[in-house]
């Protein structure tokens, strides 16, 4: 968390709103009290198109080998 007078949170405004995207937040002081925090907006969660994701393996080539044998090459640095 930073701390910035309000005078430069002012003059500053962009930057500290990109650092807040960023995930950082800033309390802003008058005098040297704090008087206000900027943080981050909680960015609503998009619904998942079921019907869109249950389309999706018919969209996908075959596989020439089962997971478990891609797994297990992959795990035994046979590729990758």
């Amino acid at each position: 968390m930073s701390v910035i007078n309000l005078a430069d949170a002012k003059a500053h405004l962009s930057e500290l709103v990109d650092r807040v995207e960023a995930g950082d937040s800033i309390d802003i002081t008058r005098r040297g009290k704090p008087v206000a925090r900027l943080t981050a907006v909680a960015r609503p969660r998009q619904r998942i198109d079921a019907t869109l994701l249950q389309s999706l393996p018919a969209t996908m080539p075959p596989q020439a080998e089962s997971s478990a044998d891609l797994v297990r090459s992959m795990r035994d640095g046979d590729r990758y």
